[in-house]
């Protein structure tokens, strides 16, 4: 794909968003939006995602935060996802489910159940994972590749399964070993600093 041709489809896409902040760049073939969809600077989207609200509804990414291919977005309240957080390849986020007790009617005539999803910051959601209706993950949370998140995921905190469940935390309990390893390996090279900022 040549330059002209991806200026072209960014240029496209931008003009699906609500509000998009600096730098987002977008030069894929599908991008399906409807409804309301902000992204914060140098925001990036993949290939064959959609993101859909209904009414009032939003869909809301930080800086520097995005979703990889053919992820699925639906919002009837809000879905939330902070800066420097990915989520990965099939991925689906829906806020809402349908209370079919007691009831024989269609599913448009159901009740709708819709609680907001917030992700925090520097978090990473794993492929082909389900994020359900009313969840909070922390800042800097991970969740395992095929999880079924149903319930708040703490800061750093590691989770996975079917249903998810805590199987860890990033930064308590790791052994010493590690540490020292990490600590060394900070002092030869050091942290790179974000070339945007400053």
């Amino acid at each position: 794909m040549n330059s002209i041709t991806r200026s072209w489809l960014t240029w496209k896409h931008k003009r699906k968003f609500t509000r998009l902040g600096k730098s987002c760049r977008y030069p894929i073939t599908n991008l399906t939006v409807d409804g309301h969809l902000e992204q914060g600077d140098r925001g990036r989207l993949r290939n064959n995602s959609t993101f859909r609200t209904h009414g009032n509804g939003k869909i809301i990414f930080g800086n520097r935060a995005g979703c990889s291919w053919g992820c699925l977005f639906e919002a009837w309240d809000r879905i939330e996802i902070g800066d420097y957080s990915g989520i990965a390849e099939y991925t689906v986020l829906c806020d809402t489910v349908f209370d079919s007790v007691g009831n024989t009617d269609s599913h448009h005539d159901m009740k709708r159940i819709s609680k907001p999803i917030i992700i925090g910051s520097q978090c990473f959601i794993g492929s082909n994972c389900y994020i359900g209706p009313g969840v909070t993950i922390g800042d800097g949370a991970v969740v395992a590749h095929h999880s079924i998140v149903t319930r708040d995921v703490g800061p750093y905190e590691i989770w996975g399964g079917t249903p998810a469940r805590k199987m860890g935390h990033r930064t308590e309990g790791v052994p010493e070993a590690k540490m020292k390893e990490l600590e060394r390996l900070v002092e030869e090279q050091g942290i790179q600093t974000d070339r945007y900022l400053g």
